[in-house]
């Protein structure tokens, strides 16, 4: 359900939501475009040009080729450096981004610290101070076993790290293993001026409510964000859940039917009609490349018409073999 928003009324001045959109275009072309906040390319062959507001994310398309995600505001944008963060801003948006190396920081647990302490850090010092949606990627996420999991310590360095940074609640949020150096951390944020909406999936229990076998600390985030205007839905990465077990152990068909169930429960909690649309750019991170033609083709047949990303990742719980997140504008 959403948190907090029972009363909020649409405000004259509220935050129109960025434009997202997957393009195939030249990366100097499109950060010269009006508005631009940020560019994603997405795998080792991605341009990535000089610019604070691009990122090469270190997950591979299964897309040729492949597009880049890109965020436009309705304002000008300013944007720069800061230490180890890459930022911009514009019409009340922030978009920050830091990417880190395990090995200059003491392991995976201190530097997810170090990167949101210099996140919170960052973010705090600057005008829109509501984080709204959080990107995580880091290598060989699954390594590990039990509480050695590569995942659980970078949710306790995340946890040691945020302060009070989420002290409204926490964030939109996705977690996702790349296959590139194992020792590279990116994290990248969007805030606001102004504060959006948590939204919760009645079918699933809120995930800092987990109970104790994932982990000495549990993972930090809100299922979904209604942003300022409530003119878009934020969804976090939603995988084959259901209360806080996975659902559907080696079967992806029943893993991709099911995480479509929690995408349109966000929905329904979230006053949203059903169902996504041509402007409703979503990204579906697969773990085996081999599934990647047949997630295709199910996502195509189920949503037709609707820009999916495809992505190469591992999942934050290795039993998991797909993820979807993305954007529904109303």
């Amino acid at each position: 359900m959403i948190q907090g928003c029972e009363n909020q009324q649409i405000q004259a001045l509220a935050r129109r939501a960025p434009r997202v959109a997957y393009r195939v275009a030249n990366a100097v072309a499109a950060l010269a475009e009006p508005g631009t906040l940020a560019l994603f390319g997405f795998g080792a062959g991605s341009a990535r040009p000089d610019d604070p507001r691009c990122v090469q994310v270190a997950l591979e398309s299964f897309d040729a080729p492949a597009p880049m995600e890109q965020w436009q505001v309705d304002a000008p944008v300013d944007y720069g450096t800061d230490g180890a963060l890459r930022w911009s801003a514009g019409g009340g948006w922030l978009f920050a981004a830091i990417e880190l190396d395990e090995r200059d920081h003491g392991g995976t647990t201190a530097t997810a610290k170090s990167a949101y302490e210099q996140l919170h850090h960052f973010v705090a010092a600057r005008g829109a101070q509501h984080v709204l949606r959080v990107w995580n990627y880091l290598g060989a996420i699954n390594r590990g076993e039990g509480d050695a999991e590569r995942y659980k310590h970078f949710c306790d360095g995340r946890a040691a790290g945020m302060g009070d940074f989420f002290a409204e609640g926490f964030p939109a949020a996705t977690a996702i293993g790349h296959h590139g150096d194992v020792h590279r951390l990116q994290v990248y944020l969007l805030a606001c001026d102004q504060p959006g909406c948590r939204v919760e999936n009645p079918r699933q229990i809120s995930a800092w409510r987990y109970p104790r076998q994932y982990g000495r600390t549990p993972p930090s985030f809100a299922r979904a964000m209604v942003l300022p205007a409530q003119d878009a839905l934020a969804i976090s990465g939603t995988a084959a859940v259901v209360g806080h077990a996975s659902a559907h152990l080696d079967d992806l068909d029943a893993q991709l039917h099911e995480t479509l169930t929690n995408l349109e429960a966000l929905l329904a909690s979230a006053g949203m009609a059903a169902g996504f649309d041509t402007q409703s750019p979503l990204k579906a991170y697969v773990r085996h490349a081999a599934d990647a033609a047949y997630v295709r083709e199910f996502l195509q047949h189920r949503l037709p018409g609707v820009p999916v990303l495809l992505l190469h990742g591992d999942i934050c719980r290795s039993e998991l073999l797909v993820e979807i997140d993305g954007w529904r504008y109303a």
